[in-house]
């Protein structure tokens, strides 16, 4: 059992009382003492200090010119800060970055308790920002020091924004871009222009650029509700046009907007956003663009390029070592012509083609030199700069030289070499697929195409509008290039590579010899037309070796059921021009006929068909003929299909060749 406590006496009592109020008394006055310190101290000796601890922060000059005054003891501390400069770092030469003449800055502090920053007030009065990006990407608002890559601008919520007579000087070296701005943000109620407001005017790539961005009211903004904006941008001839929000104020690492884009040409965009798209005729375009910290997305895109419609999303992601575009995009139509634009041609003219003027001029250009291949000279640096995944489909196809029915194609691009693959395209019948490969790492880009022509037939890969069809068979192809140059028309020049063109089997009508002389295209549809009886097509091939840009053709062979034709001739790729002759050999002695050789010479364009005059090729020799056309067939076919050799047609010719004492060996490739 414990004694009871002892009773304090009245002594006892009265030291503790005294020790207390003592104790009490000292942290009074403590906090008496450090009140009067913070309100008047003369907070102009910490300028040196924080000058010294945000410039080894940053790795530039930091510098308070001015008072600084800071009030603690409140609910809502304050600091207003005068004349603040930030220098340009050290490979950006001499000059400042930003100069503010005053900053007046208030925070919430019950809301820090939850570890969140709330901005009462934000005034900055005539703030001064020069901003430059170097041909190496570098900016001068990248405060890292070397620790970060291009974070978004996060901004606390703030409640009260003012910025009075604002300038923003932006250049960029690399895309080629000057501006100059004002940026004024005034909340006085019942003010003009009320709201924020950044308006200024320059050149991008030598063409006027234009830039409007207003924003909503900025009194008594509130963090939890989305901040409104609209922008309209102008370059050149490109206008983007945007309405969106901000929902969390004023964190722009997070924002949304509705875009409508239109210009000349989709490839002017890479001076407004960075990113390479392709040559395209006019457009105009709408999406549902969003940005997620370093991801920006474009949902819903609908409108048209050129004379085609275009619907998908796509996505870059710039948190990479280089852009990362990823999209997936379709068309209901695809009008042909506007891909040309794509390889630095333009949309044929006098056919109501979209097109802007300069493409238009290309197009006359090309037309009046008789030239198809473009010589536009491929932005490598272009190419390079950021890597894609791209998936295309169209459902249907016009204006193709061929019935194209739909096309399709996955393209990837990385590290500076893009490929294609699969291409595809089908036909009513058949189909031609395969790849190609643009190897732009080396200044002078190697491009390289494998296309395969399978199950085609010939009536509908040559239209004959009247007298009905004087051929018929099955048709496949293929050709393989690799051609160094900076251009579709250079790359052409330089190929190699080889080219196979086949006829398996079919029907012609016998009148055709008849017609060798004649304009093809009229001959087939008139001339004709009078004689419909035909004759089988046992096997036509085409061979052409590929060098240097040189298309040269020693082994032509059109063999019907009475004649074998043969022939040889080339296409120069550099000149756009092709120069064949072909001879007709009856297979049975004829007292009369002797058979004249064809030309076909001229441009690409619009080739000339004739008879060479004063010239007949004597009957007889047709074993010795056989033996020289069947054995390189042999080893050619093989190079579209492995079963052509073999086939019942083409192989009947290698057969007959083996008959006549020929020995014939197919050769797998």
């Amino acid at each position: 059992m414990t004694d009871d406590p002892q009773p304090q006496t009245p002594r006892q009592m009265s030291g503790r009382h005294k020790a207390l109020a003592w104790t009490g008394g000292i942290a009074g006055v403590f906090v008496i003492a450090v009140a009067l310190f913070l309100i008047l101290f003369d907070w102009n000796y910490l300028r040196g200090p924080i000058s010294r601890y945000a410039s080894a922060r940053t790795g530039r000059e930091v510098a308070i010119d001015g008072d600084l005054k800071v009030k603690l003891l409140s609910l809502k501390p304050s600091a207003t800060v005068g004349k603040i400069r930030i220098g340009n770092p050290k490979w950006a030469g001499p000059g400042q970055t930003a100069q503010i003449e005053r900053l007046h800055v208030q925070i919430d502090a019950l809301p820090l308790l939850r570890g969140r920053v709330v901005l009462l007030k934000l005034e900055a009065a005539k703030p001064n920002l020069v901003l430059l990006r170097d041909l190496q990407g570098r900016t001068t608002w990248d405060f890292s020091n070397g620790r970060k890559r291009d974070e978004p601008l996060r901004m606390p919520p703030i409640r009260r924004f003012v910025i009075d007579e604002g300038r923003l000087k932006f250049t960029d070296a690399k895309r080629k871009i000057a501006l100059d701005a004002t940026l004024n943000a005034s909340e006085t109620q019942g003010a003009a222009n009320r709201g924020f407001r950044m308006a200024g005017k320059g050149s991008i790539n030598a063409a006027p650029f234009l830039l409007n961005v207003v924003g909503g009211p900025l009194l008594n903004v509130d963090p939890d509700k989305p901040y409104p904006f609209d922008a309209d941008i102008r370059a050149g001839a490109t206008r983007v046009r945007a309405k969106g929000a901000i929902p969390e104020p004023f964190d722009l690492g997070r924002f949304a907007m509705n875009v409508t884009a239109s210009g000349p040409d989709l490839a002017d965009l890479y001076d407004l956003t960075g990113v390479a798209l392709p040559n395209s005729p006019p457009y105009r375009l709408t999406g549902r663009m969003s940005r997620d910290d370093m991801t920006w997305t474009i949902a819903k895109i609908g409108g048209r390029v050129g004379d085609t419609d275009l619907a998908g999303e796509l996505s870059v992601d710039t948190g990479r070592e280089r852009p990362f575009l990823k999209a997936d995009l379709r068309s209901k139509l695809l009008d042909f012509d506007d891909l040309a634009t794509i390889f630095g041609g333009a949309p044929a003219v006098g056919k109501g083609e979209t097109a802007s003027p300069e493409q238009a001029a290309v197009a006359r250009q090309m037309q009046a030199q008789h030239r198809l291949l473009p010589d536009a000279t491929l932005k490598v640096d272009r190419v390079r700069a950021m890597d894609a995944d791209v998936k295309y489909n169209a459902v249907s196809v016009r204006d193709a030289m061929l019935p194209l029915r739909s096309a399709s194609v996955h393209v990837r691009l990385d590290a500076g070499v893009l490929t294609a693959d699969p291409v595809s395209f089908d036909l009513p019948k058949g189909r031609i697929g395969g790849s190609m490969r643009l190897d732009a790492r080396k200044d002078v880009p190697v491009t390289s195409v494998d296309l395969r022509l399978t199950n085609a037939r010939l009536e509908q890969l040559i239209p004959i509008k009247t007298g009905g069809t004087p051929l018929t068979g099955s048709f496949v192809g293929r050709i393989k290039l690799t051609g160094a140059g900076a251009s579709v028309h250079r790359a052409a020049a330089n190929a190699n590579g080889e080219v196979l063109a086949v006829v398996p089997g079919g029907e012609i009508r016998e009148a055709f010899a008849e017609l060798l002389g004649v304009n093809v295209t009229k001959g087939l549809g008139l001339l004709l037309a009078k004689d419909k009886s035909k004759t089988p097509v046992r096997c036509a091939v085409a061979h052409f070796q590929v060098k240097d840009g040189v298309m040269t053709a020693n082994r032509i062979v059109f063999d019907t059921g009475p004649v074998l034709g043969t022939g040889k001739g080339s296409i120069d790729l550099e000149t756009e021009r092709m120069d064949f002759r072909i001879e007709g050999h009856p297979k049975e002695p004829r007292l009369i006929r002797l058979t004249a050789p064809i030309t076909i010479k001229g441009p690409l364009t619009g080739p000339k068909i004739g008879v060479e005059s004063g010239r007949a090729i004597a009957q007889g020799g047709f074993a010795a003929l056989l033996a020289t056309v069947a054995a390189p067939l042999a080893v050619v076919l093989p190079f579209v299909d492995l079963g052509l050799a073999k086939d019942a047609a083409c192989g009947a010719l290698i057969a007959d060749a083996a008959r006549e004492g020929v020995p014939v060996k197919v050769t797998r490739r």
